[in-house]
């Protein structure tokens, strides 16, 4: 009998698994396997490593967090927060919430997750880390002059059972939006609510603007105010007019955006502008400060500006070309060009501090520039006239005179009982004058100066310090006939003599 051929069917030996099964069995890459023995043991030792302790919290890197004064209607900047855990366990936090809900003012970021609502959850901090918070308040508009506190608690609840709380303040001041169309007929704007410039404010040919004592004006990034009508600003001592810009957050910790220069444009009084008044005004951190355009009639008085400030401007504080002013009492301080800028016209400077400290780099002015033309424009000055005046600041020489080269154009300048910064010299136009540029460094004009200046938090004051050059070298007569009483209300008649400068540095003050 023929036997049957049988297919040989191997056995199931060691090596002998079919090839599907061969490939499965293959070693598991490197890599695998560590993310495999790395989640075993996350999952076996996250149960020991998390607090459960209410003895185990959070550091913050601060116990509050105040946005002081801010604008309503306007998001803050964001401020930073850090909570650290100083342990070695885990920290949870089931919830991290705002007391006041979803109706909070304040805004928060919690290591990446918003607080949709007020409230978000489960969150850790492992052991030796930290997780960032971001906040900003966003104050409502209410109908109200004054400012509005408002108050909330971030609050962080811990696993282990503990309750933790950050205090978040910032008060909100209404304003009053000023709308771009140009003002056409006299106006008088109130000083009980500051009022916000988005657009620039145009005040028309013919129509006269009045800011009363208090009156406080925000503008807006490129916003201006331009004159082309009269300006009357109406200060006081202990109500000055105020114009900045509209940014009261922090541009960093520590740093107010308002001591920064380039925060608004500026304002402008225009060719046609006459007759403008300017007392007690405090304008800081523009682009441009103050410009007047030159007219076509110099026998009009375009400027008369008094017991003012202007200061931290990034080109120049004061601009004034072919214009009738009269400035007195006035603190004209760091620009990133020139403090005064001055191109032909009729100009007297009485009791006034013009300083240039400007500590940024990329500043190319000086405390003062005058001169008799403008490029190839012909620009006679017919009179400019310092009394009484300090004029200084950290350049080797501060002060800067052009003639130019049409000779029978008028120069006509005269410095009377003024502190000068620039190499001395002998002139029968210089009466009296003494030199703060005579081996003198910048840091011996700034002691000058008192307090110290803080070039790190960009505060400037320029009161006169013990060592000034400028105590008690005022003309009195001169003083008793222009400003008998300094920038501060300080008599200037009742010591020896008085100071050079806006500021009186009385007898036996500290």
């Amino acid at each position: 009998m023929q036997r049957k051929r049988v297919a040989c069917v191997p056995r199931k030996g060691a090596g002998d698994a079919p090839r599907l099964l061969q490939r499965s069995m293959r070693p598991l890459p490197i890599i695998i396997l560590l993310s495999l023995l790395l989640c075993s043991l996350a999952s076996c030792l996250s149960d020991e490593d998390v607090s459960t302790s209410p003895d185990d919290r959070l550091y913050f890197s601060a116990d509050s967090v105040a946005f002081d004064t801010i604008v309503s209607g306007m998001p803050t900047g964001t401020v930073r927060l850090t909570a650290y855990n100083p342990t070695d366990k885990t920290i949870a936090l089931p919830s991290v919430y705002l007391e006041g809900g979803a109706g909070s003012v304040f805004k928060v970021n919690v290591d990446g997750t918003p607080l949709a609502g007020g409230s978000a959850t489960d969150f850790e901090v492992m052991g030796k880390d930290s997780i960032i918070i971001y906040l900003f308040a966003n104050t409502p508009q209410l109908d109200t002059d004054e400012p509005v506190r408002h108050e909330d608690r971030l609050v962080f609840q811990t696993g282990g059972g503990a309750v933790q709380k950050v205090k978040l303040t910032a008060t909100g001041q209404s304003v009053i939006n000023l709308p771009s169309t140009p003002i056409t007929d006299d106006r008088t704007l109130d000083a009980a609510r500051p009022y916000r410039i988005k657009d620039s404010l145009v005040v028309a040919e013919g129509a006269t603007l009045t800011l009363p004592a208090g009156a406080r004006l925000y503008f807006h990034g490129e916003a201006r105010l331009i004159v082309y009508g009269t300006l009357l600003v109406l200060g006081t001592l202990d109500k000055p007019v105020v114009m900045r810009g509209d940014r009261f957050e922090n541009m960093f910790e520590g740093q107010p955006y308002d001591r920064v220069p380039g925060q608004w444009g500026g304002v402008t009084l225009k060719a046609q502008s006459y007759g403008n008044y300017i007392n007690y005004l405090d304008l800081h951190s523009s682009k441009t400060g103050l410009t007047l355009e030159a007219g076509d009639d110099l026998t009009r008085e375009k400027l008369v500006m008094e017991n003012s400030i202007l200061h931290n401007a990034t080109n120049n504080c004061l601009t004034a070309t072919m214009a009738n002013i009269y400035v007195g009492n006035c603190q004209i301080t760091n620009a990133g060009g020139n403090c005064v800028e001055l191109h032909g016209g009729d100009n007297t400077f009485a009791h006034c501090t013009i300083a240039r400290f400007y500590p940024f780099t990329g500043g190319y002015g000086v405390a003062l520039d005058f001169s008799n033309c403008l490029g190839e424009q012909r620009t006679p000055l017919e009179r400019l006239d310092f009394i009484n005046c300090i004029v200084t600041g950290n350049k080797d020489d501060d002060i800067m005179g052009n003639h130019s080269a049409y000779t029978e154009d008028a120069f006509e300048y005269r410095f009377f009982n003024c502190l000068l910064n620039t190499p001395p010299y002998e002139d029968e136009r210089l009466v009296d004058c003494l030199w703060d540029g005579d081996g003198r460094t910048s840091a011996d004009r700034a002691a000058g100066f008192e307090p110290a200046f803080d070039d790190a938090q960009l505060i400037y004051k320029f009161n006169l310090s013990p060592t000034s050059r400028a105590l008690n070298k005022a003309n009195a007569e001169l003083s008793a006939l222009t400003y008998p009483e300094d920038r501060l209300g300080k008599n200037r008649l009742a010591d020896e003599a008085p100071d050079m400068g806006c500021y009186e540095r009385q007898a036996g003050e500290q």
